[in-house]
C-alpha cells in the first residue's frame, strides 16, 4: 500500500514577506494559479527532508503555493532503491542485479504512489520530484498534465557499470521529466537531452535552528543533558538553555559511552546518516589506529536512530556494526569514542530539538570529519562550514566542489587511507591557528555559495524555465 501524505511545515518566517526581486516576481506572475509540489520518500532523515523542510517556508514568504507530498512505501521497494542508490554511487551494494522483479516493484509502487499524488495535483501544476525512488511516477504525472521536472541528489562523475546498470533500470522512466536537476554538472550521464538539464546545487538556511549562533553555555548544557559531556543528565541545564530541547536531549537521544566526554577535551566528531556509504566505521579504525595514539581527542559518531528512517533499511545493520566494534576496543581507546542515536519522530518539536542537538554537536567538535566513500553533496559538510569549524574529508563526489584543500579544509584522496586520514586530523588537533585560518575561509566560501535565498531564487528560474516563461530575469 502506498501513502501519498502531505506535509505541512510549521515556520514562523512564512509571515515574513521575501524582499522583491526581479527573479522572485516573475516566479509569482508565471506560478499564478498553480502550486509547487514537491515529493519524496521521507519526512525526516537524510539531506532531502532538509532541504525540502527549509524550501518550502521560502516559497509562502514569496506568496508562491508549495506543497510537500512523501511517498510512503513498503521495505521491498526500499530494498530495490537503496540498491539503486549504491548503483548510482558506483558500488555494487549486494551485488544482485536488478531483474525483471525489482524493476516490477519498483513500476507498481510508483505508478500507485503517481495515482495518489493526482488526488491532490490540478493539471499545469509544477512536480519536482527527487530522486530515483520517485522517479517512476513522471510518466503518469506527465499523461495527467503536470509539468515535471526530476532531480537528483545522488550521482558520480565515474562512469562505470554499475552507474551505466542503474540508468539502464530506469530508463523506461527518465524521457518523462521537462528537465533534470543535478548537484554538479559531472554527474550528468552521457545520453541525456542537455537542453533539459540544469545544475542546482543544494543549500542550507542560516536561519534555521541547527545553523543559528549558540553561545557555549548553551551548548554545553544540550551536551550535558545528553550525557554526552559532564556533568550527567540528572545535573539541571546551564541557564538560558531551552528546556524543550535539554528534555529531548535527555529523553531521546541515546549515547553508548563508558563515561562522559571531559568538558575541555578536544572531539572529533562524523555526524552522517548509518549508511555503508558514510564510512563510520572507517572513522573509528581511522580514529583508533591513526589518532587516538598520538592526541588526547575523543571521536563522537553521531546519526539519527536507525529506527526512524523508514526508507534506509540498511541503517540498522550499519549502526548494530559500529556498535560492536567500539564494544571490541581495548577499554582505554574504548572511553574514548562515544555512538550517538538522535530520535527522529516526524514532529515539529522534536524535529526543532533534534536540529538544536545536531547545532551542538558540531559548535562544540574540535574538528569535524567526513569520510565518505562516496558523497553526492555533503550536506553535513556545509553545516559545518558555516559554523566556521574545521573539516577534514574525502575527497569524492559534492565534497570535491565544496571544499578547497589547504583553503577551507582538509582532503583526503582516497577514503581508505586511514594514515592520510588520521594525518590530517591530528594535524588539526595540535594546530589551533590553522583551524581558525580554515575555518573562517570556511564561513566566508559557505556564505558566498551555499545558502538558501541563493538555491530559492534558482528553483524560480527552474520554474519559470519550465512554464516557458522569459528567463532573461534578473536574479
Amino acid at each position: 500500500m502506498v501513502d501519498i501524505a502531505p506535509v505541512e511545515v510549521a515556520d514562523p518566517r512564512t509571515t515574513a514577506p521575501l524582499a522583491a526581486t526581479r527573479v522572485i516576481a516573475a516566479g509569482r506572475d508565471a506560478l499564478a494559479g498553480r502550486t509547487v509540489w514537491h515529493v519524496n520518500t521521507t519526512a525526516v532523515g537524510g539531506g532531502v527532508a532538509e532541504l525540502l523542510r527549509s524550501a518550502i517556508p521560502w516559497y509562502a514568504r514569496a506568496g508562491i503555493r508549495a506543497r510537500w507530498l512523501v511517498m510512503k512505501a513498503d521495505q521491498e521497494f526500499f530494498g530495490v532503491t537503496k540498491q539503486l542508490h549504491h548503483l548510482f554511487h558506483g558500488r555494487p551494494g549486494h551485488g544482485r542485479p536488478l531483474g525483471r522483479a525489482e524493476f516490477a516493484e519498483y513500476q507498481r509502487t510508483t505508478q500507485q504512489a503517481a495515482a495518489g499524488a493526482l488526488a491532490h495535483m490540478a493539471p499545469g501544476d509544477l512536480v519536482l520530484l527527487h530522486d530515483p525512488q520517485t522517479l517512476g511516477m513522471a510518466p503518469a504525472l506527465r499523461q495527467a498534465g503536470m509539468l515535471v521536472a526530476w532531480r537528483s541528489h545522488v550521482g558520480t562523475s565515474c562512469q562505470s557499470p554499475e552507474v551505466a546498470a542503474a540508468w539502464d533500470f530506469l530508463e523506461p522512466f527518465a524521457q518523462a521529466p521537462l528537465r533534470y536537476v543535478f548537484s554538479m554538472p559531472e554527474y550528468v550521464p552521457p545520453g541525456l537531452d542537455a537542453g533539459r538539464v540544469v545544475v542546482i546545487a543544494p543549500s542550507i538556511d542560516s536561519a534555521s535552528e541547527k545553523l543559528r549562533p549558540m553561545a557555549d553555555a548553551e551548548i554545553h548544557g544540550i551536551l550535558a543533558a545528553s550525557g554526552l559531556v559532564g556533568p550527567p543528565r540528572s545535573v539541571p541545564a546551564a541557564q538560558g538553555t531551552d528546556s524543550v530541547v535539554t528534555e529531548y536531549a535527555a529523553r531521546r537521544v541515546a549515547v553508548w559511552q563508558d563515561a562522559p566526554v571531559p568538558p575541555d577535551a578536544p572531539t572529533v566528531l562524523q555526524l552522517s546518516r548509518w549508511d555503508p556509504l558514510k564510512d563510520m566505521a572507517g572513522t573509528l579504525n581511522a580514529f583508533v589506529r591513526h589518532i587516538a595514539p598520538v592526541s588526547e581527542a575523543h571521536l563522537a559518531l553521531a546519526g539519527p536512530d536507525p529506527a526512524d528512517v523508514a526508507d534506509d533499511p540498511e541503517n540498522v545493520a550499519v549502526f548494530a556494526a559500529v556498535l560492536r566494534e567500539r564494544a571490541a576496543l581495548p577499554a582505554d581507546v574504548r572511553r574514548r569514542v562515544h555512538l550517538i542515536g538522535l530520535g527522529l519522530a516526524d514532529d515539529p518539536t522534536e524535529l526543532r530539538a533534534n536540529a538544536a542537538v545536531v547545532n551542538a554537536l558540531q559548535r562544540h567538535a574540535t574538528v569535524v570529519a567526513q569520510k565518505s566513500v562516496e558523497e553526492g553533496f555533503g550536506l553535513a559538510v556545509t553545516e559545518a562550514m558555516w559554523k566556521a569549524r574545521p573539516l577534514v574529508a574525502s575527497a569524492v563526489g559534492g565534497i570535491r566542489a565544496q571544499v578547497t584543500h589547504e583553503v577551507t579544509g582538509l582532503l583526503v584522496d582516497d577514503p581508505a587511507d586511514l594514515p592520510a586520514f588520521g594525518h590530517q586530523v591530528t594535524r588539526l588537533l595540535h594546530d589551533k591557528a590553522l583551524r581558525e585560518r580554515l575555518g573562517r575561509a570556511a564561513r566566508d566560501h559557505c556564505a558566498r555559495h551555499y545558502l538558501a535565498e541563493r538555491e530559492f531564487r534558482d528553483h524560480m528560474m527552474l520554474h519559470l524555465d519550465m512554464c516557458g516563461a522569459a528567463t532573461q530575469v534578473d536574479r
